[in-house]
């Protein structure tokens, strides 16, 4: 596959930077391969902190533990932004300022992670016990000791709770100034370092922090560590990200549990009409039939259009990876996919499944609707196009359990509670200069090898960063595409933190001309 069709940059510009950077992403790589057992004792050792975004306890630890290996870092003016109100998780701020710098980048990731289910977990791992693997578990890994000579292999893999989202942001960008330090090379930039503790639950309090905080946290460029690279292995650039919103979904019929074979087929079944409700939200060919679901949404510019179409498919690939011959949206590739708003179940219940299965008609089935969205979307309106739709439905609506009076008077009825912490989709421009030097500075660590991402599949409240502070962002993320986050079994290869670490590195000594 040939590279140069990933690129957005005169080739004499990236020739340029690539020559200017790559000693310095040499020096940064020997540093790294020497220091190895130091840098993974303390990652292990954050891993094992519980991070979990309802854990204000275990992420006040989280905390103290960065706040810790910044002052080892020589970072200054280390402080904990916290907003007004009470009970709310701060993030964690430090700065180096440069003589002469006139510009400042802000550097970002966060520490907190999502719950965790540890019987979902394969039963030789631990949320927060992290351990080493040989590769990928189900690729045939084998667990290992850490080694204590601090040797190890790129391929071997970290399994832990926030191994990738986003403990190995945070531990990149810390290791990556520490070699610039080490080495002797001066930063062109100032430097800022937020790490925020509430990004997992929804960044309640960012805004509050943004406002608060607003002449510290001035910049030039935020840029964001998290997420992964692109699913070929080649590190990616995603100029922005979609957006976020949450229903939790009830839908209630008879007010106790009755025995399938004398009331089935009379008494209504709720598990039934919840997934024909659900159902009824998207078409055969994977369209969300929501009334105006994609009339707000802004279309990709010319140069985002043509990025988009540089991105190498890797729709093969991945159905082969996760064992799925079809996709949701005919004719849709992933790239495609993940620049249009979606609507997804995150998870459903009603009654007992297995071993508990009985033959009962449940008095209830819930569902949690997880909104995605592109830049044109509004996150409240989004929610209320799909109430409208459940109203369509022929369903009375309540923001509670339903009264005697309500059964009696309705006969579908489904409690909605929308979401309170949703947020935007952002977007930036390509054209930028520091934009420009940000790509060429990720270039100059691989030989040309970067796509172009105009948006990122995941969501992140950067539109915050417009709104309260006028402020540019870029994403720069590092994980593994494997690395489930999320989900069970999380993990980091341990190539992807090294490479982590030399692209921070080049993003802090970029060019500043």
């Amino acid at each position: 596959m040939k590279i140069k069709s990933t690129i957005l940059l005169p080739a004499l510009i990236a020739v340029q930077f690539i020559s200017a950077q790559s000693p310095l992403v040499n020096k940064v790589k020997a540093y790294t391969q020497s220091n190895q057992r130091r840098i993974i004792s303390e990652f292990a050792d954050f891993l094992a902190i519980p991070n979990v975004a309802k854990d204000p306890a275990g992420l006040q630890k989280n905390a103290s533990f960065i706040m810790e290996a910044m002052k080892k870092r020589g970072i200054e003016n280390i402080q904990l932004l916290t907003p007004h109100t009470a009970g709310a998780v701060p993030a964690v701020y430090g700065e180096v300022l440069v003589p002469g710098a006139k510009q400042t980048l802000i550097f970002y990731a966060h520490y907190d992670g999502q719950p965790v289910n540890p019987a979902q977990w394969a039963k030789e791992l631990s949320p927060f016990e992290p351990k080493l693997y040989t590769g990928a578990i189900d690729k045939n890994g084998s667990s290992i000791p850490f080694p204590p000579n601090g040797m190890y292999l790129p391929e071997w893999r970290i399994y832990a709770r926030g191994a990738s989202d986003d403990k190995a942001g945070v531990t990149a960008i810390l290791n990556a100034y520490e070699a610039i330090k080490a080495s002797g090379v001066q930063p062109s930039f100032n430097l800022k370092f937020f790490f925020e503790g509430e990004e997992e639950a929804g960044s309640v309090h960012l805004d509050e922090i943004l406002a608060q905080y607003r002449s510290l946290l001035r910049s030039d460029l935020w840029i964001i560590c998290d997420g992964p690279v692109h699913q070929s292995g080649k590190k990616q650039i995603a100029f922005g990200v979609r957006g976020d919103a949450h229903l939790d979904l009830t839908v209630y019929a008879s007010k106790r549990p009755l025995h399938s074979g004398h009331y089935g087929n009379w008494a209504p079944n709720p598990a039934m009409m919840l997934a024909k409700l659900l159902a009824s939200m998207k078409d055969e060919k994977g369209r969300v039939t929501v009334k105006g679901f994609y009339d707000d949404v802004i279309p990709l510019t010319p140069a985002e259009r043509k990025a988009l179409n540089e991105v190498p498919s890797m729709d093969e690939q991945m159905k082969n990876e996760l064992g799925i011959s079809r996709v949701e949206m005919t004719g849709v590739s992933l790239n495609e996919a993940i620049n249009l708003p979606s609507l997804n179940i995150n998870g459903m219940q009603s009654g007992n499944v297995g071993i508990l299965a009985s033959n009962q008609i449940p008095t209830y089935a819930t569902a949690v609707i997880d909104l995605r969205l592109v830049l044109g979307n509004d996150w409240k309106r989004q929610q209320q196009k799909l109430i409208d739709h459940i109203k369509a439905q022929d369903y009375f609506v309540t923001d509670h359990e339903p009264t005697d009076e309500e059964r009696k008077k309705y006969g579908r009825l489904i409690k909605v509670i929308p979401g309170l912490d949703g947020y935007n989709a952002q977007r930036t421009s390509m054209e930028l200069p520091i934009i420009k030097k940000v790509i060429a500075a990720v270039i100059s660590t691989k030989n040309g090898q970067v796509v172009l991402q105009p948006t990122m599949g995941g969501s992140l409240p950067l539109f915050l960063f417009e709104k309260y502070l006028q402020a540019t962002t870029i994403t720069v993320p590092i994980a593994n595409h494997d690395n489930n986050q999320h989900a069970e079994n999380e993990n980091i290869r341990l190539r992807n933190l090294w490479d982590g670490i030399e692209t921070m590195a080049a993003l802090m000594t970029m060019k500043n001309e």
